[in-house]
C-alpha cells in the first residue's frame, strides 16, 4: 500500500513536469497564429524556406511565412506571409531569401523601397531574389581552380 502511494505521487510529479515543459515549449516556440495583413511573393526557388520561418526587415522580425505553394500559372514558388499591421510596406519593396547561418535555416528579408504607394492586404511583392545555391557556387569555384591548374 505504501509503495503504490509513492508511485502515484511520483507519477503525478512526472506528469506535472511534462506539462510545464510543454507550456514552456509552446511559449518559446511562438506557436500562436500570426496576426497581421497577408502579402505574397513569387520566387524562382525557395531553397528550404518553409511555413513558420521569420520575415525580417533590417534584422527585426516583422512577420512569419504562413505557407509555400506552387503557382500553377507561372510555375514559381509562391510564398505567403503575415506581416505586423503596424509595418507599412512601400509598393517597390523587395523580398529575398537569406540564410541564418552556414549550417542552414532560412528567413525572408524584406527591403522597403521609397514608393509612396503602400502594399495592401492581399498584395504581392513584385521584386524578389531567390537564395544563392551554395553547392553551385562551390562547384563553380572548384572547377575554375581545376581549369587554372591545367594552364
Amino acid at each position: 500500500m505504501k509503495r503504490s502511494i509513492v508511485e502515484t505521487i511520483l507519477g503525478a510529479v512526472v506528469v506535472i513536469g511534462a506539462g510545464i515543459f510543454l507550456l514552456f515549449g509552446y511559449k518559446i516556440g511562438n506557436v500562436s497564429s500570426p496576426a497581421g495583413f497577408t502579402v505574397s511573393a513569387d520566387f524562382q526557388g525557395i531553397g528550404g524556406l518553409s511555413a513558420g520561418d521569420e520575415v525580417q526587415i533590417s534584422g527585426v522580425k516583422v512577420g512569419a511565412v504562413t505557407g509555400v505553394e506552387l503557382n500553377s500559372e507561372t510555375y514559381l514558388a509562391r510564398v505567403n506571409m503575415s506581416i505586423d499591421p503596424s509595418v507599412k510596406l512601400p509598393a517597390d519593396t523587395a523580398a529575398l531569401i537569406s540564410s541564418k547561418s552556414l549550417l542552414g535555416g532560412r528567413y525572408l528579408a524584406l527591403e522597403p523601397g521609397g514608393d509612396e504607394e503602400m502594399i495592401e492586404d492581399g498584395g504581392v511583392v513584385q521584386f524578389t531574389q531567390a537564395p544563392q545555391n551554395l553547392e553551385q557556387l562551390l562547384g563553380k569555384f572548384i572547377f575554375s581552380m581545376a581549369d587554372e591548374s591545367k594552364k
